[in-house]
């Protein structure tokens, strides 16, 4: 009997890797530890967040065991069901807040540009894996068809935090695929154009919702509302200044506990961590991130397929988009776009998804050496 468990045990840690798994733990202690504090010490937000972690870990285990040649037959339907429920959102979605993101299906509703974060990606590398031999422009132009049908569907919705994150994730392909440099250098320019055109009024309202060129104007100067858009910047960093070097202790946040933290279970729960643990926290949480990026990148460079190097480095580099945006969107340089902190805000949805990637990283690296290229 004791041998058969140890066979079970052995059988359901096959696929894993051990450091991503242990890293993954951690975030999520620290996410129970914040949530549990943000949330007035509420036990329903604790074990609803515990099922949430329920589900992601079962869908991380499942990942991590699918071949990443089956995986790789999986972009191209997962891209289409994708693409056909983002036209079913723009034609019949719920409109929550202004926004039209949401589809009902039979007895749940659904959000599809979530499945897209993962599904675009893995049709990118799909693609370039059928044409690895022979990449020419052609090649990327028709890429990047492939990623902008649905980004501008999504765009549409509006979801600039998802579209931000889909978009990254989709660019890190083609550039992992060797995108040539000019066209990088170009890009580089027009960001800056862009940069240029959303900090002019004018010209920004033209194509951007009126509430997203408020949110650019803000991020510039949230003095100029400070009860309205600027609220959510201005106590985010008053919590990240207050909490020093050491930080204010575990639930004794001031800022967090007298409510001037807007989303502080979601988008700012950063914010509630930077006030209660500090300086030193925010290094520790930040180290914790670097370790993930970093074991990522080393899962990617020893990948046996071109596949699986572009997936993998796409998941790896997106990771390290959500931690930048949303430490950037909490502490006031860059808009607030409704991006979650990886593995600690509450909420099930991203943290699905990023198990999901987390599982596919694994699938692999352990099958590195069963992948022939």
């Amino acid at each position: 009997m004791k041998i058969d468990a140890r066979r079970l045990i052995g059988l359901l840690y096959k696929n894993l890797d051990g450091p991503l798994l242990l890293l993954a733990a951690c975030l999520m202690a620290a996410n129970l530890a914040v949530l549990y504090s943000a949330s007035n010490q509420s036990m329903d937000k604790i074990m609803s967040q515990l099922i949430n972690m329920s589900v992601a870990a079962g869908i991380m285990w499942i990942a991590a065991n699918i071949s990443p040649q089956r995986m790789m037959m999986l972009g191209p339907p997962l891209y289409l069901i994708g693409f056909v429920l983002l036209i079913g959102v723009a034609l019949t979605g719920d409109v929550v807040n202004g926004a039209r993101r949401w589809l009902h299906i039979g007895v749940t509703r659904i959000q599809p540009s979530e499945i897209m974060k993962i599904a675009l990606p893995m049709m990118l590398a799909w693609y370039f894996q059928r044409q690895e031999a022979v990449l020419k422009l052609r090649d990327f132009a028709i890429a990047t068809l492939i990623m902008l049908l649905p980004l501008g569907l999504i765009l549409k919705q509006p979801d600039l935090g998802t579209a931000i994150l889909v978009s990254a994730a989709s660019f890190y392909i083609l550039f992992l695929a060797g995108l040539p440099w000019y066209i990088v250098g170009t890009l580089v320019l027009a960001g800056i154009g862009g940069i240029y055109f959303v900090t002019n009024w004018d010209l920004c309202i033209k194509i951007f919702h009126d509430y997203q060129c408020r949110r650019v104007a803000t991020m510039l100067d949230p003095m100029q509302d400070p009860l309205g858009a600027g609220y959510h910047t201005i106590q985010g960093t008053i919590a990240i200044g207050s909490g020093g070097v050491l930080g204010k202790g575990w639930l004794n946040g001031t800022q967090t506990h007298l409510d001037f933290i807007p989303e502080r279970t979601t988008d700012f729960i950063f914010a509630v961590f930077a006030e209660e643990f500090g300086l030193l926290g925010n290094c520790l949480l930040l180290v914790l991130y670097l370790l993930v990026i970093a074991r990522g990148l080393f899962i990617s460079s020893r990948a046996s397929s071109f596949f699986g190097r572009l997936l993998a480095g796409s998941i790896t580099l997106s990771f390290f988009t959500y931690a930048f945006v949303n430490m950037g969107m909490v502490s006031g340089i860059l808009p607030v776009v409704g991006v979650p902190l990886p593995l600690i805000s509450y909420g099930g949805t991203a943290l699905v998804t990023l198990s999901l990637g987390f599982g596919i990283l694994m699938s692999i690296h352990a099958h590195r050496k069963l992948v022939q290229t």
